[in-house]
């Protein structure tokens, strides 16, 4: 949907969709237009009601209120200044076209005016609620069209807590005037103006992203909008019942920082729950299967990992390279990336007598940023006050923590080298007995003789 080929659509009111797409914004206009509302509502013109009822339950009914009063406040010549009664061709073209293609500022002028009926600056719990709001649309409205790719929501009562903690992730990346970040509720009545706005709007892209998918899923344009890269396909092997710690929003929070070569697909590895609690289990499974996306949830609920960016390897060296990260999921969002003072990003050992055996991602020996033990159900997370390798804190809420669950996900597609590294041995289907059989020093004697599979 690029912004060449405008055209007019009224006085003094021009349009960046292109010719197609001006004419399913037109086919939406019409479809808007022509439902049954009030006689006070001009003929070129929808009212609230006939939004509501074209949406259905596809969108939050707040959301719906946003939208409506965002096109309504929009200005256009020739209208007499302030709201309009309903909002008229022109109004929803403008509105649609900055929402969709606009710049960072016209997407954030949007916003204001999806915010509050003013003109002027804005308060930042204003902004807090339109976030959380829009958050919570997002998960919404896949949901309702059936687009979660595999994925769950969490059920809880009241608002799902990951909303809430996805909305604070992306608000609290707002800077107020002078560059001050928006931290503790003390900073809730600050002013939010244009500027404000608008840097924030073009920093983080999950805003623009989920403001996109709103309106395509809620309105259900018939206009291209790829989710691939969004909502990766999670693939689990065929017949296994599987929860996982992660729900959707979590998911879309991690796959946004991954290489986007690898965000159309999460493949089960590992799950605690599937394969057992076994250090020798998870050994078996892991390496020579590309980069992985590893979490844990310790047991006092918080729920953390780290992505690593090349196929683990079973060794007494570090690993990896600067693509690596550390994360959190609860009680916080966040994503800790490297700092160049080490190169400790990973780290996978078994069977050694002098150096540590476990998994580990930044830090150092026995002072490991993320640490999971040959004593599987065992880890600890040491920063005081951050890990060197990453900047990050204290992800477990215990410094030495325990945990019933962890999972491991490929992400992407495998090469070829990975698709080889998989083909199937009689020791293949025992991760233990390979362990036990690397451990003592001796080789796999059908290693290098396998049959090249057939191509279909």
């Amino acid at each position: 949907m690029g912004n060449s080929g405008s055209r007019p659509v009224g006085p003094q009111v021009r349009s960046q969709f292109l010719p197609e797409e001006q004419a399913e914004m037109d086919r939406l206009f019409d479809a808007l237009s022509s439902e049954k509302t009030s006689s006070s509502t001009s003929p070129r013109s929808f009212s609230l009601k006939a939004l509501k009822s074209h949406i259905g339950e596809a969108l939050p009914p707040g959301m719906v209120i946003r939208l409506y009063d965002g096109m309504r406040r929009v200005e256009v010549t020739g209208q007499a200044k302030g709201p309009s009664e309903s909002v008229s061709r022109e109004q929803f073209t403008v509105a649609m076209s900055h929402l969709l293609k606009g710049s960072s500022k016209e997407k954030s002028l949007m916003i204001l005016k999806m915010v509050s009926a003013t003109d002027g600056p804005v308060k930042a719990r204003e902004v807090e609620k339109f976030t959380e709001d829009l958050v919570g649309s997002v998960v919404h409205v896949l949901t309702h069209r059936q687009e979660l790719r595999g994925w769950t929501q969490k059920k809880a009562s009241g608002p799902p807590p990951r909303v809430q903690v996805l909305a604070a992730q992306l608000f609290s990346e707002m800077k107020l005037a002078g560059g001050k970040n928006v931290q503790g509720p003390q900073h809730l009545d600050c002013k939010c103006d244009p500027a404000v706005i608008e840097d924030w709007v073009f920093r983080v892209h999950l805003v623009v992203t989920f403001l996109s998918v709103v309106i395509h899923r809620g309105f259900l344009l018939r206009l291209s909008l790829d989710l691939t890269t969004l909502v990766p396909q999670r693939e689990v092997d065929r017949g296994q019942e599987f929860q996982s710690v992660l729900d959707v929003l979590s998911v879309i929070y991690v796959n946004s920082h991954l290489p986007r070569e690898q965000q159309h697909r999460w493949r089960l590895l590992f799950s605690s729950e599937l394969h057992g609690h076994s250090f020798a289990q998870l050994c078996g499974r892991i390496p020579r299967q590309g980069p992985c996306v590893l979490l844990l949830e310790d047991c006092d609920g918080h729920v953390f990992g780290g992505f690593a960016s090349c196929s683990w390897e079973i060794k007494p060296q570090f690993q990896g390279d600067d693509r690596c990260f550390l994360f959190s999921i609860l009680p916080s969002m966040a994503v800790y990336t490297c700092t160049g003072y080490n190169d400790h990003y990973m780290y996978l050992n078994q069977g050694q007598q002098t150096i540590p055996n476990g998994l580990g991602m930044g830090g150092q020996h026995n002072y490991f940023g993320l640490w999971i033990d040959v004593d599987f159900g065992r880890g600890h997370s040491k920063a005081k006050p951050t890990c060197t390798t990453y900047n990050s804190p204290q992800l477990s809420a215990q410094e030495d923590f325990r945990f019933e669950k962890m999972e491991v996900w490929a992400v992407g597609d495998p090469s070829e080298t990975e698709l080889a590294a998989s083909s199937k041995s009689v020791l293949d289907a025992n991760p233990e007995a390979q362990v036990l059989l690397q451990i003592s020093g001796r080789t796999r004697h059908s290693d290098g003789l396998r049959e090249v599979p057939d191509q279909e």
